[in-house]
């Protein structure tokens, strides 16, 4: 499964080093802005599960689930156009928002509105999306017959653009299946998943809050996405520290776990995406599976015989296994179930295949 993932805003408010921090890669940032070039780099998911795994089975290899997160230029009205095509080639969004105060990095509008930044990219996708709707109701309008299916649809483009004009994405347009149905071939923007991530410095962070935050959540709210906060700077600094420091350091500033984790693991979520867990000598790994798989199918990313001579999935809850220490404990507690093509995969589902080809 290759999702990607875009990671947009304006200029100078620190996208590049949020990808840099995500796909664990060095990817020049700017002083200035203007940058033309789009990065493209493969995140890992941070899993503690694996770790622990991990110290059971000791395997010879250790492989997370990912994601292709995508460093769009940014945003600058001249060039809308291809931002706007940049946007529309990825499945989610992370909008990065800059409330962090600093000097030698001047803001580009010349002093910090995080809800007017917000608004200036979110207004262009709404805009796109209002455009898209009203050039396909012309089309309509101008048929000669409008019955059927073209008649479902301009009922739902019609309800498209009262919600648009209300400044709300399409996200939250409430749509019935059969709805979206009809607008299934429609290159919306504001229906791709969305994470608002506010990169704020560490006075910011000491303090836990910063300026604007009330109004900053009041419009997240009202738009319908979630908000993460983040000290990118600091983040850097945390990402060079040796596995041991790093440890150290995170407990000596009462942080649980690197900010940068949270990012990735909500940008998963909002793809709908979960993971399911395979364990042995060779590997411990997590697999990409979007929510509601079943088995069988799940089967297919581990490989294709498998799908084609399922029979059973031996499953263990990932808590299960945590609590007792050993699949030893786990199978004497008879934790061990045997589930059928049809069993929904949940999250963090230990399981091994029975297949026969």
């Amino acid at each position: 499964m290759s999702l990607t993932c875009g990671i947009i805003g304006l200029p100078l408010v620190g996208k590049t080093t949020l990808f840099n921090l995500l796909t664990r890669s060095e990817a020049e940032t700017s002083a200035f802005g203007g940058r033309t070039k789009t990065n493209i780099r493969t995140a890992p998911i941070p899993d503690p599960r694996l770790d622990f795994l991990a110290s059971l089975y000791r395997p010879r290899k250790i492989t997370p689930a990912t994601l292709e997160v995508i460093d769009v230029p940014g945003f600058n009205p001249g060039a809308g156009a291809s931002f706007l095509a940049a946007v529309r080639e990825v499945d989610a969004l992370i909008h990065v928002v800059r409330v962090f105060r600093d000097e030698a990095v001047p803001h580009v509008e010349g002093n910090l509105n995080p809800v007017r930044d917000l608004d200036t990219v979110q207004a262009e996708l709404l805009l796109a999306d209002l455009q898209l709707v009203e050039t396909r109701l012309e089309r309509i309008a101008a048929s000669k017959k409008i019955k059927g299916e073209m008649q479902a649809e301009q009922a739902a483009l019609r309800r498209c653009r009262e919600v648009l004009e209300a400044e709300k994405p399409l996200s939250e347009a409430g749509l019935t299946e059969e709805e979206w149905q009809a607008l299934r071939h429609m290159e919306f923007l504001t229906t791709k998943p969305l994470l608002v991530v506010i990169n704020i410095d560490e006075d910011q962070l000491h303090q836990g809050s910063y300026p604007g935050r009330d109004e900053v959540e009041a419009y997240a709210r009202h738009r319908g996405f979630p908000l993460l906060t983040l000290c990118a700077k600091l983040e850097v600094e945390i990402a060079r520290l040796e596995p041991e420091d790093r440890e150290v350091f995170l407990k000596e500033m009462g942080i649980q776990e690197p900010g940068i984790h949270r990012v990735a693991r909500a940008v998963y979520r909002r793809l709908g995406l979960i993971s399911f867990l395979t364990a042995g000598e060779d590997e411990v790994r997590a697999w990409t599976i979007r929510e509601g798989t079943r088995a069988k199918e799940a089967a297919g990313k581990v490989h294709s015989d498998m799908e084609r001579g399922f029979i059973r999935a031996e499953v263990v809850r990932f808590d299960d296994l945590q609590a007792l220490g050993s699949m030893a404990k786990v199978r004497e507690k008879g934790l061990v179930r045997l589930e059928g093509k049809d069993y929904v995969v949940a999250d963090g589902d230990i399981i091994n295949f029975r297949f026969n080809v």
